[in-house]
């Protein structure tokens, strides 16, 4: 695995490295395959012929379709007004710098793929919500909710996805798995946000260029952090 290759430059200009890169595909299946916290090994197919450019599991443990999610963003292709303003006084060296990081492995993560009742998966709501705007530490922040049985703003999503969740036995165990532990605290109990947590009725996205260059630092840091943790992984 190459940590510092970036996915954007094998795909066609415009399209999605999580639907269109093989190479992240091929990075997920060698990384996610491996066991679990209950010992059980959980061992992924690429391709999976009920859907393309998915991985896919099925054993006593369950059937699972996984798709790749970016959980790094920069926001420069938002069509927010307030974002664009911000990104248009930034260098675009940096936002370009920020896009190649945000584009490694590091960068991406698996949740379920198959729809539930023809409700929206985890992929989409976080990245819908108004509250979220898939920003990853927030989003994490549902997922440590989920665990405790605490309120958040995609919770009912969450819950119809519990077995995949439950995988994983606790937050602990979901950290450590996907080689999250530099978002979280030592005790595992609270999240290290890119931008100072004022609750989720605070608007999520950056509100001006002092804390959109917080934001990326704070994102770069860790992708860059997450990608050391995979390296040695394998």
């Amino acid at each position: 695995i190459d940590i510092n290759f970036e996915f954007w430059k094998e795909i066609p200009k415009g399209k999605d490295p999580d639907s269109c890169s093989p190479t992240l595909q091929s990075y997920h299946k060698i990384l996610w395959s491996k066991p679990l916290p209950n010992g059980k090994n959980f061992e992924l197919l690429a391709n999976s012929t009920k859907s393309k450019r998915r991985l896919f599991h099925n054993s006593e443990l369950g059937e699972f379709i996984l798709s790749s999610d970016s959980i790094g963003h920069t926001y420069r292709n938002v069509k927010n007004k307030n974002i664009k303003e911000i990104i248009s006084q930034i260098d675009t060296k940096k936002i370009n710098s920020f896009y190649s990081v945000c584009c490694t492995i590091g960068g991406y993560i698996l949740f379920p793929a198959k729809k539930i009742d023809n409700k929206l998966t985890i992929n989409c709501h976080r990245g819908l919500h108004p509250k979220i705007i898939d920003r990853w530490d927030l989003s994490l922040e549902c997922i440590r909710c989920f665990y405790k049985k605490e309120e958040n703003p995609i919770k009912e999503t969450l819950i119809r996805y519990s077995d995949f969740f439950n995988l994983f036995q606790n937050f602990k165990g979901y950290v450590k798995y996907f080689h999250l532990e530099d978002m979280v605290s030592d005790d595992y109990n609270s999240i290290k946000f890119f931008l100072p947590f004022k609750g989720f009725n605070h608007p999520p996205l950056p509100a001006n260029v002092n804390e959109y260059l917080t934001y990326r630092k704070n994102l770069m840091t860790f992708i860059k952090a997450r990608n050391k943790r995979i390296y040695k992984s394998v």
